[in-house]
């Protein structure tokens, strides 16, 4: 998967968690794939004796920007996702996009497969 924007599918399914962003633009003719990273000074999540911090990840603020500018101009979108990512996502989307007609479930880890099938089912592609 690339960094790239999916812009040929009016339809996307977007998985996230609080590292990645998995879009698949679902269509018709095909899929189209793309991931945005998020960029974290650290990716350590325990925490150690006499230390400082509470040991979270720490946000990346442009990554939800980042994971919206990929989406082009896509109309109709379904957010899966393990955590509370993708509710923060939603939110972001109904302030900066609020053309987007969103659908959101909650979601494990599924395979890429699942998640283009999942998102087929949605939009009654299939």
């Amino acid at each position: 998967m690339s960094e790239i924007t999916v812009q040929t599918h009016t339809r996307a399914v977007v998985w996230i968690d609080h590292l990645v962003a998995k879009i698949f633009g679902v269509g018709l003719t095909g899929v189209s794939a793309a991931a945005v990273h998020a960029h974290l000074p650290s990716q350590h999540l325990h925490h150690k004796a006499n230390t400082i911090g509470d040991g979270r990840v720490q946000v990346d603020p442009t990554f939800l920007a980042r994971v919206v500018e990929a989406l082009g101009s896509c109309t109709d979108l379904l957010i899966i996702g393990p955590g509370t990512e993708k509710t923060e996502l939603v939110h972001y989307l109904k302030a900066e996009r609020p053309d987007l007609n969103l659908h959101v479930e909650a979601s494990d880890h599924p395979t890429d497969c699942e998640i283009v099938a999942l998102g087929r089912q949605r939009f009654r592609l299939s």
